[in-house]
């Protein structure tokens, strides 16, 4: 059937674009014509953020853009602009920061009005038809806005220039005063405070932190991690530990299929927002490396198969790259595809019906709005012993009735997948499969992620360093940005570390120089967001928050001090280190909201383990070593010598050897993992 409206946005590849380019709103990209057509009729521009995967902008366009009245005022009023925030991050932090001035809050859709100048004077999130909610119905904003536009539009852009004066300096939680003399930086009482801070925020019952709605945090878990193997801190290990468990047994993970819904809303974990992002998976696969090889538990072992195998059947595009997102509707109702009717798997399921339901929490009338997401609340020897069958049983039940659920839902109407490659979760999936590789000693990951990387480098990077943020259709557009690069910088280092090869280390370090020459901010020793010669965005932001997903100043904090080491390169080390310093007070405070930054901030108070391994068989020896729990390692094996500082002076035999140092003073080689444990504990 032919659409009765077809509008600017057809001619896009962002799958959340295309989905309203059949609005009767005259929706235009982002970009020249738009702009233009703006200050051209003098007319206000009304930018609207979204994502393919988020449910409150479907809902909000169900009911006010495709509504033909709402449509008709829009496009006579305004310029309409849609934007991804997935494919332009760099827009949606600009206008995320001037809502969240105006409101105190933000999220998406966000719609945000500007001047003929794109500077933002009002905004919020979603509206609806009618005011509900203590909020104004999205009509009588637009006929608020109308109303400042004519007869008070001194005010607006008056208005504007105080805004956007706010958001360059907002969030500068940093220092610029710092005393490189001083020894009250990176100390263990400050560590101690930073584990005390974030435990005040813990929620001791479910895990996790903080109240619903709970987004996982696994930066905090990974600094508890850390925080135990450097202190035997028994609280930080449990509670880390227990988290990583509550979500994976939760139902905020997809108990079938693997794969991690964004965000629970509530504190037991058991009712997801029902989108799946890749970055999240990314982030979860990482933070169960670090607990496996912590704990041995086979728990988080298990959970990094299922995550990567969902990620490989759901996400993997035929090329190699990965898909961004999971939508969390379909048919238009929200987690329907991934819900199930009690009466429904008692059908499915016969004799074992009863078993299965029990261990999934399956009960008759529904554990959420009539219907049931499955999710665990005991381990299997718990359970087995209480219901009076064995262990060997009990997973034949859920095995068997896993695999039929499954072949009915495959059946049912799919979510949508939104199929644009993201540069930078692309490089947070390969740092997924290289820790992933690391901690089980798995040759498949390892294939997994070489083939990721070739992909990447392929489809996104160019020879002189410069990179593009998005891939569809056979076509990178829109510029990378710093998160991009500083991902994939990461990525490439565990890609040496696993490989021994030396081109992702060269890759590394040109790409880290690209980073400092055009992303740099001297004045405060950060990174801009955007690169130096981008042109179609108001202002250059620092954004230094750990949220979601890491901040790109943290990890460019943590890649310098790295490659300050392996390459020995003091000025890039001591631009870490100053950064970190800026850092320090914001992190004490606020550990929760710089999760990297402070298990950087522990990395430097307890020093940095320089581990070379070299001789015949030193793949082997590394393999062994990476399966310990190490966080604050650089690691470097060779079978032969090489032009590197960890490489240097060191004797290549038949048999490995391991050297530990630190600033290249090492101790005598030991030829056993089993002894460098023990020189590790000293």
């Amino acid at each position: 059937m032919q659409a009765s409206h077809t509008n600017e946005l057809i001619h896009e590849t962002s799958p959340y674009l295309l989905q309203h380019a059949h609005n009767p709103v005259q929706w235009f990209p982002w970009g020249e014509k738009a702009l233009t057509k703006s200050k051209e009729e003098n007319k206000p521009i009304l930018v609207s953020i979204g994502y393919s995967a988020c449910h409150w902008c479907h809902v909000m366009e169900r009911e006010s853009f495709e509504n033909e009245q709402v449509a008709a005022f829009m496009n006579e009023h305004f310029v309409n602009i849609k934007i991804d925030r997935e494919e332009r991050p760099d827009l949606d932090q600009v206008y995320m920061d001037a809502v969240q001035a105006l409101t105190g809050s933000g999220g998406w859709p966000l719609n945000v009005f500007l001047t003929t100048e794109a500077k933002p004077f009002f905004g919020g999130t979603y509206y609806p038809p009618v005011k509900m909610y203590n909020r104004l119905s999205w009509m009588d904003v637009l006929q608020y806005i109308v109303h400042a536009w004519t007869q008070r539009k001194d005010e607006v852009e008056a208005q504007a220039e105080k805004l956007l004066k706010h958001i360059d300096t907002a969030g500068r939680f940093f220092n610029m005063e710092i005393n490189d003399h001083s020894t009250d930086y990176f100390s263990v009482d400050q560590v101690k405070q930073i584990r005390e801070n974030l435990m005040k925020n813990a929620d001791k019952n479910y895990g996790g932190f903080g109240l619903p709605p709970k987004f996982p945090q696994f930066h905090a878990i990974q600094f508890l991690l850390a925080a135990h193997y450097f202190s035997a801190d028994e609280e930080s290990h449990m509670h880390a530990c227990e988290s990583l468990k509550a979500i994976l047994q939760g139902g905020i993970y997809d108990q079938l299929a693997g794969g991690m819904a964004r965000y629970s809303t509530d504190e037991k974990w058991l009712v997801p927002h029902f989108e799946k992002m890749l970055y999240d998976n990314a982030l979860l696969v990482a933070a169960l490396s670090d607990a496996y090889q912590l704990s041995g538990d086979d728990v988080f072992a298990d959970g990094i198969h299922k995550t990567l195998q969902f990620c490989m059947n759901e996400l993997r595009h035929a090329e190699g790259g990965y898909y961004a997102a999971l939508d969390a509707d379909s048919e238009g109702e929200e987690g329907l595809f991934y819900t199930w009717l009690y009466d429904e798997v008692v059908d499915l399921l016969g004799k074992d019906a009863a078993v299965f339901c029990k261990w999934f929490n399956i009960v008759p009338g529904g554990n959420w709005e009539g219907k049931n997401i499955l999710h665990c609340t005991q381990t299997k020897d718990i359970f087995a012993s209480e219901n009076n069958i064995s262990v060997d049983d009990l997973n034949r039940i859920i095995e068997e009735g896993v695999k039929r659920l499954l072949s009915v839902r495959n059946t049912r109407i799919r979510p949508g997948t939104d199929d644009k490659i993201l540069f930078g979760w692309n490089a947070l999936q390969l740092t997924a499969f290289c820790k992933a590789a690391a901690a089980l000693n798995n040759d498949l990951y390892k294939q997994e992620a070489i083939a990721l990387h070739r992909f990447i480098k392929t489809v996104f990077v160019r020879e002189d360093g410069s990179a593009k943020h998005s891939y569809k259709n056979n076509a990178a557009k829109h510029p990378g940005c710093l998160d991009d690069y500083a991902f994939y910088i990461q990525a490439l280092l565990l890609l040496q570390e696993i490989t021994g090869m030396d081109i992702y280390l060269e890759e590394a370090e040109h790409l880290t120089r690209y980073v400092i020459e055009h992303f740099a901010d001297e004045q405060t020793g950060f990174f801009f967001y955007t690169h130096q010669a981008q042109a179609d965005i108001i202002i250059r932001k620092t954004d230094i928050y750990d949220g979601a997903t890491p901040s790109g100043n943290s990890v460019m904090a943590s890649n310098l001090l790295y490659l300050g080491i392996i390459m020995e390169k003091a000025d890039w080390r001591n631009r870490g280190i100053t950064m970190l310093k800026r850092m320090n007070d914001s992190i004490i405070r606020y550990p929760g909201s710089f999760g990297v930054w402070a298990g950087l901030l522990q990395r430097l108070c307890y020093g940095e383990a320089e581990i070379a391994i070299t001789g015949q068989g030193s793949e082997g020896v590394s393999a062994e070593v990476m399966q310990l729990f190490i966080p604050n390692r650089v690691l470097q094996f060779s079978a032969v010598t090489k032009d590197y500082p960890m490489l240097q002076n060191k004797s290549f035999e038949n048999q490995p050897l391991i050297y530990l140092c630190e600033h290249y003073s090492c101790k005598a080689p030991v030829n056993s993992v089993e002894n460098l444990k023990k020189l590790l504990k000293k």
